[in-house]
């Protein structure tokens, strides 16, 4: 009888189609669970070339089986990513169908003046309904182009004062306090909305806080991010950093995305510890990881990074339940293109598509239209 020798590489496809055998950290390292006994090996990503500390690849300098998992797991997740279903698409909204009726026999009928400019009104020939595309912006001194103008102005970096110096430019007259009261008003309203859209976010996400200042007083914001997708899933003002309980950030969090992780990568802080001990049972915790070590954060530490920039510029907040932080999640994982992402947002990586080349516009005229809406939910 002769006997079929099993290569490496069938090794390494058997363990990869295991549940539970190959656990990815991030994009350059993985955990492989020893097959012969009670030990885990680390496959790392170094100049490109994938490393084991497996006795094969550190003393013979082979390709190990617990490489070629690495590889097969990989094959995996890109069939997988790409059998993924089509989006859930928010879209610009036009003149081609009455907003009373639906009927799509219409004809522009006049143009309506206020003191921020001309809206084109249109007349259905139906039932002669007359419209606007003016959703979302009724009863407002200035027209849907100067406030989204001013929305994007001030989250991409612009204090008040000179978002309001920039609109003056555009011949529009506001106070700094206008530009803040439409901050409040529309961020919570397309908070609302995009709160009952559920993402399409992957399995391993991160925790991280920062200290910001908040009426001239340190305190911290803690947040939770998917990794697959830079997706800002939550986040809370805290009081301390040492006595805060994360409980409650986590329980959000996969309230939100209606899931909880595989993988929770977290700092050392004792509380994220107790709260994924109690909220996220099951999930592997990653802790006690470090910016330059081989497990490392840094992938929230860029976020953390943007939002102190982004409070530093303000001058610090001036109240806990402030809307600019919500005003950020927002432009981060909607508005906002990240390089990382080949121009991609988070939102789009998660299969959520905002249409139209003023995606503020799209996200607020939606938001304004379907108040009652039920919550779509991105199937991965």
């Amino acid at each position: 009888m002769v006997m079929k020798l099993v290569t490496r590489e069938e090794r390494g496809q058997a363990i990869a189609q295991h549940s539970g055998q190959v656990s990815r950290i991030d994009d350059m390292l993985y955990i492989v669970k020893s097959q012969s006994r009670n030990a885990e090996y680390t496959v790392n990503k170094v100049n490109g070339e994938w490393t084991c500390t497996c006795p094969d690849n550190t003393y013979r300098h082979t390709t190990c089986k617990h490489i070629y998992a690495v590889n097969f797991s990989l094959s995996i997740r890109a069939e997988v990513k790409a059998s993924k279903p089509k989006s859930y698409v928010i879209s610009e909204l036009t003149a081609q169908v009455c907003q009373w009726c639906g009927s799509n026999n219409l004809k522009k009928d006049g143009i309506r003046h206020n003191k921020g400019g001309s809206i084109q009104k249109f007349l259905c020939r139906e039932y002669g309904h007359y419209f606007t595309i003016n959703i979302g912006f009724e009863r407002m001194k200035h027209n849907p182009k100067a406030i989204t103008t001013a929305m994007q102005l001030y989250f991409s970096g612009e204090s008040l004062r000179n978002t309001m110096k920039s609109l003056k430019l555009l011949g529009v007259e506001v106070s700094h306090q206008t530009v803040y009261n439409w901050i409040n008003k529309y961020v919570a309203l397309m908070k609302d909305y995009a709160d009952r859209i559920t993402p399409n976010v992957g399995d391993k996400w991160r925790a991280d806080e920062v200290y910001i200042k908040v009426a001239g007083n340190m305190k911290y914001l803690f947040a939770v991010m998917d990794d697959e997708t830079r997706f800002l899933i939550a986040q809370e003002v805290a009081e301390t950093k040492h006595q805060h309980d994360a409980k409650h950030l986590f329980q959000m969090a996969t309230k939100l995305m209606e899931k909880q992780p595989k993988i929770m990568v977290t700092d050392g802080l004792p509380s994220y510890h107790v709260a994924a001990k109690q909220v996220l049972k099951g999930t592997q915790h990653v802790r006690e990881i470090m910016l330059k070590g081989s497990v490392h954060n840094n992938k929230m530490e860029r976020i953390n990074g943007e939002i102190r920039d982004r409070e530093k510029t303000m001058r610090g907040l001036k109240v806990n339940e402030t809307p600019i932080l919500t005003g950020y999640q927002l432009f981060h994982n909607y508005i906002r293109p990240h390089s990382s992402l080949d121009g991609k947002t988070p939102a789009d990586m998660c299969g959520i598509t905002v249409e139209g080349k003023n995606k503020w516009l799209t996200l607020i005229q939606n938001a304004a239209q379907k108040k009652d809406f039920v919550n779509p939910k991105i199937e991965s």
